[in-house]
Order: C-alpha cells, then sequence, then structure tokens
C-alpha cells in the first residue's frame, strides 16, 4: 500500500504521515496517523500507529505492537523501539498503560517513565489505574487498542494532556468523563480549554452487538440511545449496530468540552485491515495497536 505524505480522509480531520527511522540494523518507513486540530499545536506531540514499519510476521505483520496476543515479544519490543523513534523519544521516555476496561485514570510522573518497558509496572491490576493523564514534558503517553476507541485530550490553556481506552464498557461507564474529571482535579483544567479528539476505532457500520449490551446504553443514555443504537433489520433475534463515536462524543458534551473542540476520525479499524489491526475484522487473529501523546 502506498501512502502519501500528509493525505488528509475524506472528513479532513486525519491524516498520515511516513517518517523514516533506522533500527541500527535497517531502515523503517512508519506511517503515523496524526489530528488535523493538533497538527498547529507546537507543545504537542500525537499518533496513532499503523500495521506497516515493523519487524513482525504472519498475521502480525508488521508494526505489532501487543504483548499479548502470541506474537514473539522480542520482534514486539522491537517494534516498540521502532515507534519509539518514530515519535521522537526512547523507550525509557515511554509509559505504556496495563489494558483493562476500567475507568480509572492515573496522574503520571518521571518515576513512571519507562514502565512497561524498560522498568517494571508499579501500576496492576490491585491499583485498577491504567489511563493516564500528565503535565511533564517529554513523557511520552503510550495506550493499546484493536477496535476500541482511543481518546485524546489537549488541555490548551494549561498545556497539560490525557489519553484514554475506551471500550463499550468504558464508553457505559463514562470513560471521557472519568478523564476530564481527573485533569480537573489533577491541574485545574476547565472543559471548556480542553481540544479532544476521537481516534481511529471500529465503526457504526462494522459493530454489531446483541440485546444484552444495547441494553446497558439504553439505561445509561436514556433517549440519547437512539443516536448510538440502530436496530438490525432482518435479524433473527435482537441485533444492533452500536456507534461508540457517537456515545463517546455525547460524553464529551456532557463532560462539558465545547462543541467545536471535539472531533472525530473516520478511519475505521474494522472497514481497513489492510491498514489497521482490527479484532472483529480477523476473528482475534491480529496484533495491536497504539496511540501516543506527549507535551513537548
Amino acid at each position: 500500500m502506498n501512502l502519501k505524505v500528509n493525505r488528509l480522509n475524506a472528513s479532513g480531520t486525519t491524516y498520515i504521515e511516513e517518517k523514516t527511522v533506522s533500527d541500527g540494523d535497517s531502515e523503517h518507513v512508519v506511517p503515523v496517523i496524526g489530528f488535523e486540530t493538533y497538527r498547529n499545536y507546537t507543545w504537542l506531540t500525537h499518533g496513532f500507529s499503523t500495521r506497516y514499519g515493523g519487524v513482525s510476521d504472519g498475521i502480525y505483520k508488521s508494526m505489532n505492537l501487543s504483548f499479548s496476543q502470541g506474537d514473539d515479544e522480542r520482534r514486539v519490543l522491537k517494534n516498540h523501539g521502532i515507534m519509539a523513534k518514530t515519535m521522537g523519544v526512547e523507550l525509557a521516555d515511554m509509559v505504556y498503560s496495563h489494558q483493562t476496561h476500567t475507568t480509572n485514570v492515573l496522574r503520571v510522573t518521571r518515576e513512571h517513565a519507562g514502565m512497561g518497558f524498560t522498568v517494571t509496572r508499579n501500576f496492576h491490576d490491585v491499583d485498577g489505574k491504567y489511563f493516564f493523564v500528565t503535565d511533564v514534558p517529554g513523557l511520552m503517553l503510550v495506550t493499546a487498542y484493536a477496535d476500541c476507541v482511543p481518546l485524546y485530550f489537549a488541555d490548551t490553556r494549561l498545556h497539560v494532556i490525557g489519553l484514554s481506552h475506551s471500550g463499550w464498557r468504558g464508553t457505559v461507564n463514562n470513560m471521557a468523563q472519568a478523564t476530564v474529571d481527573k485533569m480537573s482535579y489533577e491541574f485545574g483544567s476547565r472543559p471548556c480549554d480542553i481540544a479532544a479528539f476521537i481516534g481511529p476505532s471500529i465503526c457504526a457500520s462494522c459493530y454489531e452487538i446483541g440485546d444484552d449490551v444495547a441494553r446497558n446504553f439504553r439505561d445509561r443514555y436514556g433517549a440519547e440511545s437512539e443516536k448510538i443504537l440502530t436496530k438490525k433489520e432482518a435479524a433473527s433475534e435482537d441485533k444492533y449496530y452500536l456507534n461508540l463515536h457517537a456515545a463517546n462524543r455525547i460524553n464529551m458534551l456532557n463532560a462539558g468540552i465545547s462543541p467545536q473542540n471535539i472531533h472525530v476520525t473516520d478511519i475505521c479499524t474494522c472497514c481497513n485491515p489492510e491498514l489497521l489491526f482490527s479484532h472483529r475484522a480477523s476473528k482475534g487473529k491480529r496484533g495491536g495497536l497504539c496511540g501516543y501523546m506527549m507535551i513537548n
């Protein structure tokens, strides 16, 4: 697949930029997805990985960033090292989330640098803290995805950031509100100053769910669930299509973020399996993607 530098997508919210880096043995051309709303924020580095530019093979080809899908851990770590160089840092400058479907948010500081890569994490299942906010320059936040929704938050007044993961459970439990609340509590962020982005993830046309999951959204969103759930026609049982992008936008609005400061990609992981890893498209036989965010 040939990618053009800074090629904008149909909506104009998202672009892809190729970067060439060396791992000491060879050069890698690494495409990074970026968000137009953040392009002119000189104080901010951000991005989202694709399948390209790494050293994994088979179903993980080639930029697999997941340690939990059966790939050789040495290759996964090398891929992370390539992405670190692509994003302009070293692995020791990154902190990698321990992924679950909670809505707990951790304030990370310089003491967390390298955790998940070069240093053992000091946050784990007992803590229930997995997603990040920070005010520390030079500390790259890293979170993992393979259809779930990446949520980016940038306080343009105070220059603090948040990066969260929101699957259907995280969306129902309002991951967006939890992240905004944590930024407010820790740093004094005001929702009106936050520019937010809903990143590449499964779209409403691809995300089919059963009535049990749909019921959670009807209970949580009430009348607004009509904007989120679409009944699947001619199904033998109650099936719905779930719009996680719309649900997270509602969550951001309810958290106080201004409508003009909420931006949504139109890149679906499931619709683009040649570019992005998708759990649904691959029926679980896949690698993983990562989102990145750092204060310069």
